[in-house]
C-alpha cells in the first residue's frame, strides 16, 4: 500500500472489485493481453507470468533450483508461489483447475 494513500479499508476493497471486475469482463486471450499491456510496465508483466510460469511448474513436482534455472525466477520467489499454492487463498487452484492443470503434486 502507497503511505500517502488514506483510503479506508472499504475504498480500498472497492477499488480492488472495480481492478477484478474489469478483468472478468474480458473475453478473450487478446482482450487480456492488450488490457494487462496497458495495465502494468513490461517488467510488472514479466513478472506476472514468471509467477504463472512458476505455478505450473511447481504443479509439475520440479524441484525449487530446477524452476530457477529453467526461469531465472528467484529461488525466493519460487519459494513464496510455493507457499501460496500450498496454502494461499486458492486463487492457483482454481485457475490451475479451471484449466485442467491441477496434478495435487505441489500440494503434497
Amino acid at each position: 500500500m502507497k503511505p500517502n494513500r488514506n483510503d479506508t479499508l472499504r475504498q480500498l476493497a472497492q477499488a480492488e472489485d472495480a481492478l477484478f471486475n474489469a478483468v472478468i469482463s474480458l473475453k478473450s486471450i487478446d482482450e487480456c493481453r492488450n488490457f494487462f499491456r496497458d495495465l502494468c510496465t513490461p517488467a510488472e508483466l514479466q513478472a506476472l507470468v514468471d509467477r504463472w510460469q512458476v505455478v505450473e511448474l511447481l504443479e509439475q513436482g520440479l524441484p525449487y533450483r530446477q524452476i530457477h534455472d529453467m526461469t531465472g525466477v528467484s529461488v525466493t520467489t519460487v519459494g513464496r508461489v510455493a507457499r501460496f499454492l500450498a496454502d494461499g487463498y486458492g486463487g492457483y487452484a482454481t485457475v490451475l483447475n479451471r484449466i485442467g492443470k491441477r496434478t495435487g503434486v505441489a500440494s503434497t
